[in-house]
C-alpha cells in the first residue's frame, strides 16, 4: 500500500468553526455586523500592537483599498517586488498607478532596499515590500529610505500573521498593512483580509471604501464597493485567530526540524531581528527544480509547490523588459515543501527522507 500523500498546504478548519458558524446562522445577521468588528478588534490587538483595523472581502481588496485610501492614483508610482504573487502588483495597477518592480535579496526572499534606491523617480509616492514566505522585509531600511525621500510605506502582509522585525509587528510600520485570510494562509476566515491603519483618517476611508462609500445608509459620500466581509466569515476568522500561536509554534518547529535534516538543497535562512512564521518553508534546488518537485510527489507521495515561477512583470499582464537577476534566479529554484501544523514527526522524517533521496539521486 502506498503512503498518504503529504499536501504542501493544508487548511485546519473543525468542529469549533462550524459551530461558529451555526451560531451566526441562529442569530440572522449574515452580512457584516457585529462578528465583524470583534473580529476586528481581537485581530488588532492579537497581531498589530492594537493599531485599527479594517475587515474586508479578499487580501486583494485590501490592498487595493488601503492603495486608494492613502491616495494613490493615476500618474503615480509605487514599487513592488516581481516575485511574489500578482496582486501586489495589481492592486496598484487597479489604482489607476503604475508598478514598478523591484529586485529581491537572495537570502529572505523579501524586497532589496537598494534595488528600490534605484528605481525612484519623481513620480514615486510609495514603496511596498513584501512579507514573503512570512519572513519580513527589512522594515528598518524602508522607514529610513520612505522617510528619506519623502514617500510612502505599505506592507503586503498576506502571508506574515505573527511575524515581527526587531521586536515589533509586521502590520505596524506603513501607512497601511493587508493581511490575506484565504484558506491556504496561516490563519483564515474562509476568504477575506484585513487593513491595518496608521491613522484615523485611513480607517474611515478604507470603510467607507469597502462599503459603496457609505458610513450612514444611502448617504453615499464616495465612488465606493462592494468589498465587505460577512459575519459568517468573520466568526470563522475569530476561532482561527485564537488557533494561531500554537499553529506558529508547530511551524516553526517543523522549519526548525527540516532545517536541521535537509541534505542536497539550500534551506532557507532568517535575518538577524526578524522573527519568521513559516507560511511556507522554501528551499532552493539549483538544477531542475521542477523535476525535483515531479519526483517528490510520484515517487515519495510528498507535495510541493513553486512559489512562484513566473516574476510578475513577465506575466501577460504587464510584458515588461526589466532586469531582475535575483528574481529570476528564484523563480527558476524556489520549491516550497510542507510545513504546516498538521504535519506528524511520521510526516516530517517522510518528507526529509525524500527530499534527501531525491536530492541525492540528481547529484
Amino acid at each position: 500500500m502506498s503512503p498518504t500523500f503529504i499536501p504542501a498546504a493544508k487548511p485546519l478548519i473543525g468542529d469549533d468553526e462550524r459551530e461558529a458558524v451555526d451560531r451566526v446562522m441562529r442569530s440572522g445577521m449574515i452580512a457584516q455586523g457585529p462578528e465583524v468588528a470583534a473580529f476586528e478588534e481581537e485581530f488588532a490587538n492579537a497581531l498589530v500592537g492594537g493599531r485599527s483595523c479594517v475587515a474586508v472581502s479578499s487580501g486583494t481588496a485590501g490592498l487595493h483599498l488601503g492603495l486608494l485610501a492613502a491616495g494613490v492614483g493615476p500618474g503615480d508610482e509605487v514599487v513592488v517586488p516581481s516575485f511574489t504573487f500578482a496582486a501586489t502588483a495589481n492592486s496598484v495597477a487597479l489604482t489607476g498607478a503604475t508598478p514598478v518592480f523591484a529586485d529581491i535579496d537572495p537570502a529572505t526572499f523579501c524586497l532589496d532596499p537598494a534595488s528600490v534606491e534605484s528605481v525612484l523617480t519623481e513620480r514615486t509616492v510609495g514603496v511596498m515590500p513584501v512579507h514573503l514566505y512570512g519572513h519580513p522585509a527589512d522594515m528598518t531600511t524602508f522607514g529610513s529610505l520612505t522617510e528619506r525621500h519623502g514617500i510612502q510605506l505599505f506592507e503586503d502582509a498576506a502571508q506574515a500573521h505573527g511575524a515581527t522585525w526587531h521586536g515589533s509587528p509586521v502590520g505596524s510600520f506603513g501607512s497601511f498593512a493587508m493581511f490575506s485570510l484565504y484558506p491556504t494562509k496561516n490563519m483564515t476566515s474562509g476568504e477575506g483580509g484585513m487593513v491595518s491603519c496608521a491613522t484615523p483618517e485611513l480607517v474611515r476611508a478604507v470603510q467607507l471604501l469597502r462599503n459603496q462609500g457609505m458610513e450612514k445608509r444611502y448617504e453615499n459620500e464616495v465612488v465606493g464597493f462592494n468589498a465587505r466581509m460577512t459575519d459568517l466569515h468573520a466568526a470563522i476568522g475569530r476561532v482561527q485567530l485564537g488557533k494561531l500561536p500554537a499553529w506558529t509554534e508547530q511551524r516553526r518547529h517543523n522549519a526548525e526540524f527540516l532545517s536541521a535534516h535537509l541534505e542536497g538543497v539550500e534551506v532557507p535562512t532568517v535575518a538577524d531581528g526578524a522573527t519568521h512564521v513559516w507560511h511556507q518553508y522554501t528551499i532552493r534546488v539549483a538544477s531542475d527544480r521542477d523535476g525535483f518537485a515531479a519526483a517528490l510527489g510520484s515517487e515519495h507521495g510528498v507535495g510541493s509547490g513553486v512559489y512562484y515561477p513566473i516574476p510578475n512583470h513577465e506575466l501577460p499582464s504587464f510584458g515588461l523588459d526589466v532586469d531582475l537577476p535575483a528574481t529570476a534566479r528564484a523563480c527558476a529554484e524556489v520549491l516550497s515543501l510542507p510545513v504546516h501544523p498538521a504535519l506528524s514527526q511520521d510526516d516530517l522524517e517522510r518528507v526529509v527522507e525524500a527530499v534527501n533521496a531525491v536530492a541525492k539521486a540528481g547529484a
